[in-house]
């Protein structure tokens, strides 16, 4: 993404969504959707994953006998190996044998590594004729342009622009048309190509120490065609794609076509173990049999550090390495969905694992320009197929941006009203506000209704969109005066302990007691429908706010607070019901991070997500009589949060609803777009909301019109009101035996 203010962040968004955003999406949606039904075919897909993990956990560990091993291999196989330092580095090698062998063409299979080096530049340079040979690779090199996907570089483009641009540039004798006369275009010039290079040049997915081999996963031959048609083979691969022995390529095989493109096996697996033994192809001596040709081939593998080996010494970034490119974290995004990496990528790499990738490479410099494209919703963590915290690479790298920054303009703003555990001055003022939303929230309350009017005067929101970046067009919270704490404390619990099933602590989240109070008086109710005896404990927020900022210090207090504060409960085996999906999944992922081994267990196992908990006390025999029933509730469309579905706990609801006779319309969509304060960030809105309509559409079809809206997390139903115009409820007010919902 292009740096600057906001304003020009928004522009270069809203370009790439009105030219780019219908072929990324078309093509992103249907990789996700191939990779479910996929990864459904196999008998152990997490198993698979586990394994694939602890290979690429035990290969970086010993990464620099890998090293050693791999070069002691390639050498007594009859080639060379070069440890290049960085990209400058590697490109003098390789520029140098290509002068060595007097090569006037290059030819090359489609590399991401390259592609970080810039090897076609440099070899440009000297007059070499490079010339990439996947077609897609092709199309953007014929364009101009740079690969906007890890795997499939021109997914941006639709067929009706390639066939425009082939036209253009080769002016056939009839017009290129269809995908099949695209490819057989390609086909034909490209293998012309191939047939006259001097070098070819490859990539590697992973090498392997103990035979010397390249595992290449294609969608085309031409990577085979490359390394074997000319006599000089230049392999280039970071340091990471080193495995300890071909029996580890088996999970990897089965992984990642699976997981980037949705193929149960892609086209293409090629294992070579060069130099290879088969004869050079020359087209100027056809009349010689291969069987008579003593041809020698020269193959020279160049192993790329370029900050790899800093990054494995990085607690941090080390899960970087782990990668196998395979762009699953892209395809799974809803805003990669609908950008795609020229937007949502930084100098080479693109997607989620890019955060960590250019960071390591490139520099934070690159990183920052799209990091916060990352709204750390975690659904990629899911489809990653070697299980790399992907939101958490991105965390820490826009902490350690935050702390790069030098903004003091409102140093007396953040001392007064954002007290937090970062240093004062170093991040902007927009991600402070939202990493402090609970001190906002708390001022909003005690001042309101007037917070609520003075907000939403013209000219505040005019202030607060020119200095904090607020989208003026996004509807802003209203503030309850009492909140749920004050209530419920006044209220008192209706089920005695004495005559209670189980006890159970409300955890009372910031949206829930200061904004949206009426949900979690309904879920009192609920849980005291079913003889639940509820208390609601005086603790802050969970670090949710500060940890989406990059604010992990603050996150780290609230963290520590929170534990503090839920201990007593745990310790007298009372329950934990969190309504916000997003803290609970902070209780269950995050706070992993942040406490001790064995806090972090006590408060994952001990705490629930509300219709996860009614769900559970129904299984165990309490009495649903005096809940809402379908039978006198409303039609329901209803959409589950995303980490609600990351943890795995989305599913309760939908139980719920159909032990209790609703007629229910669920949402297949996976991301509504708005990810907490993302969706009120200027330079993001036109973004969020294109994510959302993919939602839209489907609540606005027919079938779903007129049925309740109904969502678990609060941005869902923020941006569902926004989108639809339109009251959207929690579950738990649908159950509310009080619920006036209708």
């Amino acid at each position: 993404m292009s740096g600057g203010t906001r304003e020009q962040k928004a522009d270069h968004i809203r370009r790439l969504l009105e030219t780019e955003g219908d072929a990324v999406e078309a093509n992103t949606l249907g990789f996700n959707d191939g990779r479910y039904e996929s990864v459904a075919d196999l008998e152990d897909y997490e198993g698979l994953k586990s394994e694939a993990r602890a290979i690429k956990e035990d290969a970086i560990e010993r990464l620099p006998a890998l090293i050693d091993e791999v070069t002691e291999t390639v050498e007594a196989n009859g080639g060379t190996v070069y440890l290049a330092d960085d990209a400058a580095d590697a490109n003098r090698y390789i520029r140098e044998v290509a002068g060595e062998k007097e090569a006037e063409r290059l030819v090359k299979s489609k590399s991401m590594t390259s592609e970080e080096l810039e090897v076609n530049e440099a070899l440009e340079a000297d007059g070499v004729d490079v010339v990439e040979t996947d077609l897609g690779e092709w199309v953007l090199q014929v364009a101009d342009e740079a690969p906007s996907h890890i795997v499939a570089p021109a997914i941006h483009k639709s067929k009706d622009e390639i066939a425009r641009l082939f036209n253009e540039q080769f002016d056939p004798e009839e017009p290129l048309e269809t995908a099949e006369e695209l490819t057989m275009f390609a086909r034909d010039r490209l293998g012309e190509l191939i047939a006259d290079a001097d070098m070819g040049m490859t990539g590697a997915n992973f090498i392997t120490a103990d035979s010397g081999s390249l595992m290449l996963v294609t969608s085309e031959g031409n990577a085979r065609k490359s390394a074997v048609v000319p006599d000089t083979h230049v392999a280039v691969a970071g340091v990471e794609k080193i495995v300890p022995s071909v029996e580890d390529l088996a999970p990897f095989i089965e992984l990642i076509g699976r997981s980037g493109t949705g193929q149960d096996i892609t086209s293409y697996i090629s294992l070579l173990t060069p130099p290879v033994d088969s004869p050079v192809v020359d087209p100027d001596e056809p009349d010689i049999a291969f069987a008579d040709r003593d041809d020698d081939r020269d193959f020279h593998l160049v192993l790329i550090d370029n900050g790899r080996m800093a990054m494995r010494e990085d607690d941090q970034l080390k899960e970087t390495l782990y990668c196998i490119r395979c762009s699953a974290c892209a395809n799974t995004c809803g805003n990669f969905q609908s950008v795609g990496g020229h937007a949502f990528g930084g100098e080479t790499y693109t997607g989620g694992i890019a955060t960590g990738w250019e960071a390591g490479v490139h520099g934070q410099e690159s990183a920052a320009e799209f990091n916060d494209l990352c709204t750390g919703c975690s659904r990629c963590v899911e489809a990653c197929p070697v299980e790399i915290d992907i939101p958490w690479i991105n965390t820490v790298v826009r902490d350690r941006i935050n702390r790069e920054g030098d903004d003091g303009r409102f140093e007396f703003v953040y001392d007064e009203l954002v007290p937090d555990e970062e240093e004062t001055g170093t991040i902007d003022l927009q991600k402070r506000l939202f990493g402090n939303y609970e001190t906002l929230a708390k001022l909003g309350s005690a001042t309101a209704p007037l917070s609520n009017w003075t907000a939403g005067l013209e000219p505040v929101r005019a202030l607060l969109e020119r200095t904090a970046g607020i989208d003026r067009r996004r509807a802003l919270p209203a503030f309850e005066r009492e909140t749920l704490v004050d209530w419920f404390e006044a209220r008192g619990p209706r089920v005695s302990a004495a005559d209670a099933e189980r006890e159970a602590v409300l955890y009372p989240d910031t949206y829930t007691n200061y904004v949206d109070v009426d949900r979690g008086k309904a879920a009192i109710r609920v849980l005291e429908a079913m003889d639940v005896h509820v208390r609601i404990p005086t603790v802050g927020e969970s670090g949710r706010a500060p940890l989406s900022q990059g604010m992990i210090a603050t996150a780290d207090e609230k963290a520590s607070r929170v534990y503090a504060a839920l201990a007593e409960h745990l310790d007298a085996g009372r329950d934990v019901v969190v309504i916000e999906p997003s803290d609970l999944a902070m209780f269950h992922r995050e706070y992993e991070k942040f406490l001790p081994e064995a806090s972090f267990e006590r408060l994952r196992d001990g705490s629930y997500e509300v219709l996860e908990y009614v769900y559970g006390c129904l299984e165990n025999g309490a009495n649903g009589a005096r809940l809402r029933t379908g039978d006198n509730g409303p039609a329901i469309a209803y959409h589950s949060h995303c980490q609600q579905r990351t943890l795995g706990v989305d599913r309760y609801t939908r139980v719920v609803f159909e032990t209790l006779d609703y007629d229910v319309l669920e949402s297949d969509v996976e991301c509504c777009g708005m990810a907490g304060s993302f969706g009120y960030k200027q330079e993001y809105y036109e973004l969020s909301m294109d994510v959302g309509d993919r939602l839209a559409d489907q609540f606005t079809a027919p079938e779903a019109k007129n049925r309740l809206v109904v969502a678990s997390g609060t941005s869902c139903e923020d941006q569902l009101e926004d989108l639809l115009e339109r009251d959207a409820a929690h579950p738990v007010e649908v159950l509310d035996p009080r619920s006036r919902l209708h």
